[in-house]
């Protein structure tokens, strides 16, 4: 039983890892019902170029959720960044490049607009982002003069493109096999440095079997990814745009994990007093945290464009509830303090699953529209339910585990931070 909990992370079981089995139940299920179409190599591919933007959004939403706050203006500054940038490659002759870069910029100004009025002059985030909503989206149409603006081949290979392909046909997508290759020798390697840095700062080094399971596990998934993606039609790989949503899933997981600023993200987010009290600076953290959520939109809403081949007046209708959606199907919390980054992706996957599964099954999409929605309200009344009976919800767990990885592989630092609400007092917070 000790090398279970070493396995799934003490003070924890199996159970408290829910959406992880609900996610593996879910492609089962949809995998009989629709006689193997959801992991026909097609379809995989499909689901990553038609649902990434969205886990895109979910990367920032997560942020902002645990600090305390909602972002409703997503979408339309998902489709302002999106006609800016369709329009100063027709209109302006940038290069796709330069385009990209500039939609960048764009996105980090309107965070920072919205960031000052949240930050400073301390309006609630909802409301911010409510008027930003119906800003941005009017400048969409005025800029666009509501109508769509396509954009070149070479922009749409961001949203539409696929990794190359190089040397010998060998009936795979070779460059997604290196990729797969890398990905899983990188694995080996994590956990094997992991238990070398345990082993010279003498903690605690779990037993041979947890880390082969463990890193066995990840492995297997990360060849069945690559055999899927490499095994597609003829001229498709691994979408270009699932590399970027890797790559940013990394990335944000480490910030959110491992860095001062994402433990102050928590901190806030939990009780936003005490974290003022103990040094850390409010104003900032909830500035930075507006600001790059609107990057993420506009990389969201770029990526989109590239996939749909131009930027229309209705882009980025409704994402804003899909990625709170994604979040809160991940397990975190509506008061603010608890979320990760895997939990958000993982959530969005099963929303992402859901409606797919769904209409290869030939639902209707207004029914659909209402499965997802119970999906919705059952997550987040389990976990709250699982946290009322003093039981630990799953980012609660997830967020525990890593803390005490970070116990054991270095010298023990006060960060002066909670990494969860879980983890204080719900009354008090008490900070060095």
């Amino acid at each position: 039983m000790n090398n279970l909990k070493l396995l799934f992370g003490k003070g924890n079981t199996i159970g408290s890892y829910g959406m992880i089995i609900a996610l593996i139940a879910i492609i089962i299920i949809f995998e009989f019902t629709t006689k193997g179409l959801t992991l026909e190599p097609t379809n995989v591919i499909n689901l990553f170029l038609q649902y990434s933007y969205i886990l895109i959004l979910a990367l920032g939403m997560v942020m902002v959720i645990i600090a305390g706050h909602i972002d409703l203006s997503v979408g339309s500054v998902a489709a302002f960044v999106g006609i800016i940038v369709a329009q100063s490659m027709a209109q302006w002759n940038f290069p796709w490049w330069l385009a990209i870069i500039f939609g960048l910029v764009v996105g980090a100004l309107v965070g920072a607009w919205q960031g000052f009025w949240v930050a400073f002059v301390r309006v609630p985030a909802f409301i911010v982002t409510l008027a930003g909503q119906l800003i941005f989206r009017g400048a969409n149409q005025i800029i666009g003069n509501s109508t769509s603006v396509p954009v070149p081949n070479d922009y749409s290979q961001v949203g539409a493109g696929f990794l190359p392909d190089f040397g010998p046909d060998f009936g795979f997508s070779n460059g997604t096999l290196l990729l797969g290759l890398i990905t899983v020798l990188a694995l080996v390697y994590i956990e094997f440095n992991n238990r070398r840095r345990r082993h010279k700062m003498q903690a605690e080094v779990p037993p041979v079997w947890v880390s082969v399971v463990r890193t066995g596990v990840l492995v297997l998934v990360t060849i069945a990814a690559t055999y899927l993606f490499a095994t597609g039609n003829v001229g498709t790989s691994i979408p270009i745009v699932a590399i970027i949503l890797g790559v940013l899933t990394i990335v944000y997981g480490f910030v959110t994990r491992n860095t001062i600023f994402g433990r102050q993200v928590y901190a806030v987010g939990g009780n936003s007093s005490a974290a003022v009290l103990s040094g850390v600076s409010a104003r900032r953290v909830n500035f930075f945290v507006m600001m790059n959520m609107s990057v993420l939109a506009a990389i969201a809403g770029m990526v989109f464009v590239g996939y749909s081949g131009a930027s229309g007046p209705a882009d980025g209708t409704g994402w804003e509830l899909d990625a709170i959606a994604a979040v809160f199907v991940g397990g975190a919390a509506v008061a603010g303090g608890v979320g990760t980054v895997t939990g958000s992706i993982i959530g969005g996957l099963v929303m992402a699953l859901l409606t797919n599964g769904l209409s290869l099954m030939g639902i209707e999409s207004n029914k659909v529209q209402i499965i997802r929605g119970l999906v919705l309200l059952v997550a987040v009344a389990f976990d709250v339910y699982s946290k009322s009976q003093g039981r630990p919800s799953l980012i609660g767990g997830m967020m525990r585990q890593f803390r005490r990885q970070d116990a054991a592989t270095g010298p023990a630092v006060d960060t002066g931070q909670p990494q969860s609400i879980d983890d204080t007092n719900k009354e008090k917070v008490t900070l060095p």
